[in-house]
């Protein structure tokens, strides 16, 4: 079972009614990637000082630590990679982006890059949803389009496969 993907639901597939839909532990541990990479890019913090910070939040406990310590590190020891792989897809200087959607792009270009358990139709899904949650106004939609400008160059097999089955299925 993919768990990204895992939500209660009732024998007949759907949703319990009256409740809102479950967050996976890799949806949480994302969740909680971001707040730390905020804090590292504004309060330019140490990516270890602020996970010990993190750790103590309540709600971390329910998070997949794992795929929380992959992202927060490896977004924090990748940022310069990562910047180099977003900039080509801005509009704008790197500099005006928000802290939430630079983190945000950090996070989904990390995740296509190391990550090839999580479908990339799902990164780009999770990382609009944070940005939703997280970001500006229309944030996500920026988010949508460098994460969709990266799955093709990060994840070309993938993207191309997925895509051809669309087309077959029309």
């Amino acid at each position: 079972m993919n768990p990204d993907t895992a939500a209660p639901v009732t024998p007949s597939g759907a949703p319990p009614r009256g409740r809102a839909p479950t967050r996976s532990a890799r949806s949480r541990s994302r969740e909680f990637a971001l707040q730390a990479l905020y804090q590292v890019l504004v309060g330019r913090n140490d990516a270890a000082a602020v996970d010990s910070f993190t750790r103590d939040l309540a709600g971390f406990g329910k998070a997949d630590a794992v795929h929380y310590d992959a992202l927060l590190y490896g977004c924090a020891e990748q940022a310069p990679s990562l910047d180099r792989l977003i900039e080509p897809l801005l509009d704008r200087p790197l500099a005006e982006i928000s802290p939430i959607e630079r983190a945000t792009m950090w996070m989904g270009a990390y995740e296509l890059q190391h990550c090839l358990d999580v479908p990339w139709r799902v990164v780009l899904n999770e990382y609009i949803e944070l940005s939703k949650r997280f970001g500006g106004t229309d944030g996500h939609k920026y988010v949508n389009g460098v994460l969709n400008g990266l799955a093709p160059q990060l994840r070309a097999i993938e993207v191309a496969a997925d895509r051809a089955d669309a087309r077959a299925r029309k």
